[in-house]
């Protein structure tokens, strides 16, 4: 097992453990919907990790709409009963990372959605920021250089042009994840760059003429070699 898996398990580890205190934290001072949790700094202290380390671990529950951080005010419980917020905990405790072929589906469904709804929503500045990010991956993949970062850039800018706040907040929880499996699984094959410039323009090109029928076609088309190496891992 590589290093950087181990490193990944060991932080998934770390982070339901604090989970598990904030959640026995809740429980023992029987905080109601409202209360106020002790600050980060608090919290990191009492159970001997890093303020980041807490601070992932709240932005998780946050996620799934458990606690509640307030700028300049602190994290609160979510209006939420305590039997419910716990065994919505244990099934967060639960959870396995997910596999690169669900996730390869899951961006897929996702994406089919969002090119859909940015060509019908789409403001003239998505539009300039969606150029802006194609435009940096032209730049590296003429230049011969990694272009992965760049690639899902562009999609994230469209998924934000959707003007759907959930379907854009999926896209940045995957992503990452999406990140690591490419290179771990070699699925940017160079030989593919220059038709990848040509796929991603179409794309563009869709969106911008407002185009929802055509945008989705070619969004398909871009993932075909994609869909395939998946189901051949």
């Amino acid at each position: 097992m590589k290093l950087e898996i181990l490193a990944k398990i060991d932080s998934l580890d770390s982070q339901n453990a604090i989970i598990s205190k904030i959640r026995d934290l809740i429980n023992f001072k029987n905080l109601e919907p409202g209360d106020k949790l002790p600050s980060e700094r608090t919290l990191s202290e009492k159970f001997g990790v890093t303020r980041s380390n807490v601070r992932d671990a709240i932005q998780k529950l946050e996620f799934y709409g458990l606690l509640k951080s307030i700028p300049q005010s602190g994290t609160f419980v979510a209006n939420i009963g305590v039997i419910a917020m716990n065994g919505m905990i244990d099934d967060i405790l639960r959870l396995e990372s997910p596999d690169f072929k669900s996730l390869v589906e899951t961006r897929i469904l996702l994406e089919l959605k969002t090119v859909r709804l940015a060509s019908l929503r789409r403001t003239d500045q998505d539009l300039e920021k969606i150029r802006a990010a194609l435009d940096a991956y032209v730049e590296k993949v003429l230049e011969g250089k990694d272009a992965v970062q760049e690639d899902l850039l562009f999609h994230l800018a469209i998924a934000k042009a959707s003007g759907n706040s959930s379907m854009n907040t999926f896209m940045l929880k995957i992503t990452p994840e999406i990140i690591t499996n490419f290179e771990k699984y070699h699925v940017c094959d160079k030989s593919l760059a220059n038709k990848g410039i040509e796929e991603h323009e179409a794309i563009f090109n869709a969106i911008k003429n407002q185009n929802p029928k055509l945008a989705k076609q070619k969004m398909k088309e871009h993932f075909n070699v994609l869909y395939q190496y998946c189901y051949n891992i």
